[in-house]
């Protein structure tokens, strides 16, 4: 039983991260770097299938353990919504921006991959892994002390359309979300809600959470192709979900605003599929640089944050 309740406590406040993990297995079969433009459908059918039966695959094995490990334990409800925009100072909700976004970018890289146009790819990329990262808020909405989430469907909506915005308005990604880990001693005060070892902690443990968007600047202007600017945002001083719960028992939360150099990994040019893959991935993270961070404090420098 301890090792039931140690999975569900991580699943049900990172469950964008799991569905994100799961489909991505399933992706992999795939190129998940940048691929070709393609302007007209050649559509491999053998490949689409394939595509489309591990992506569902992951999908429903993803929904049915988390169903089965989480809310089986809680009482139905009628459906009903829970406001939770105001909690965590909005970094969960941040959260789901993140994984919304980079689904998309898969799905649409996958399905080019098969042969499917690239305009109509990353439509339906970007659809698909809204309704994908949303579709929890049914077993929320229909769960005993919780609620569909309005805010985040919102998060998750801004997520893709800012995915699939970019390549309507400059046909490729300049503006890329990342993210970054430190361990904190305020999880130690709350282990069962901000996690009890490394790996809980990287997903429950906001006060070392800090979401980046990566700017592309020689997209823009001259500037290194490898180097990006990085606009950051965390909060701290958290051990409760809401501000005043935090301040009544001698917390004070505040946030945090950065300002960072990072590095484009994608520029790294390699004809190798998994060493492409790799680089991917790793793009995903904000490496340590040296930062400038902004709070109600002042102002404070590091030589390398992460």
């Amino acid at each position: 039983m301890a090792k039931i309740e140690f999975f569900m406590i991580p699943l049900k406040r990172s469950y964008p991260v799991l569905i994100f993990l799961v489909v991505f297995l399933s992706h992999s079969f795939f190129s998940v770097a940048q691929t070709p433009t393609q302007e007209l459908d050649s559509v491999n059918k053998k490949k689409l299938n394939r595509l489309v039966i591990a992506s569902s695959v992951g999908y429903t094995a993803s929904m049915v353990v988390l169903s089965k490990a989480w809310y089986s334990e809680f009482d139905r409800q009628p459906f009903s919504f829970f406001d939770d925009s105001k909690e965590w100072f909005q970094v969960d909700k941040i959260g789901h921006f993140y994984s919304a976004f980079h689904l998309s970018n898969m799905s649409a890289n996958a399905l080019i991959h098969t042969g499917l146009s690239k305009r109509k790819s990353q439509k339906i990329g970007a659809l698909s892994s809204f309704l994908m990262v949303s579709s929890i808020e049914i077993f929320d909405g229909y769960s005993a002390g919780y609620g569909a989430s309005a805010s985040d469907l919102v998060a998750n909506a801004v997520g893709s359309s800012v995915f699939l915005g970019q390549q309507l308005l400059w046909n490729e990604t300049r503006i890329y979300p990342k993210f970054s880990f430190h361990t904190t001693h305020l999880a130690n005060q709350r282990p069962t809600i901000l996690g009890s070892n490394f790996s809980e902690k990287v997903l429950k443990d906001y006060n070392g959470q800090t979401y980046w968007m990566s700017i592309d600047v020689d997209r823009f202007t001259r500037f290194p192709k490898w180097l990006n600017l990085a606009i950051g945002y965390g909060a701290h001083d958290f051990i409760f979900a809401s501000k005043e719960a935090n301040i009544s028992n001698g917390y004070s939360p505040y946030r945090q605003y950065y300002l960072s150099i990072d590095f484009d990994l994608t520029s790294v040019k390699t004809n190798s599929k998994p060493l492409k893959a790799l680089l991917y991935l790793a793009n995903m993270i904000k490496l340590p640089s040296p930062t400038l961070e902004f709070t109600r404090h002042g102002v404070k420098s590091y030589a390398f944050y992460f």
